[in-house]
Formats: C-alpha cells, sequence, structure tokens
C-alpha cells in the first residue's frame, strides 16, 4: 500500500527531500505523493515533523 499525506501537511518540503525515487511533490494544498511512483519504503514518514504521511 503507498503512503499518502494528510491535511496535516505544514508543507515543509522535509518529506521530499527524503524520498528516494522522487514520489512527492506539492499540490495545491499540501504536498502530496505519487501512489505509481511510490516503493513503500517509508523513508518520507520517518521525516515528517507533523506525522502528516500514513500508510493507506
Amino acid at each position: 500500500m503507498a503512503y499518502v499525506i494528510s491535511d496535516d501537511c505544514v508543507s515543509c518540503g522535509a518529506c521530499a527531500g527524503g524520498c528516494p525515487v522522487g514520489a512527492i511533490s506539492e499540490g495545491d494544498a499540501h504536498y502530496q505523493i505519487d501512489a505509481d511512483t511510490c516503493i513503500e519504503c517509508g523513508a518520507c514518514a520517518g521525516t515528517c515533523p507533523s506525522g502528516a504521511i500514513s500508510q493507506e
């Protein structure tokens, strides 16, 4: 299951820098993860200071 970013995201960008495959980009309201690119490694969840990233 791919990881997702909730509305708790503060758009700091920490997760994007931690993604080894570049699956995270800035969306309209907050950052978002491309489920087709995500390799489900969880690196992004470990970098999120607001705890906004979890598996679906």
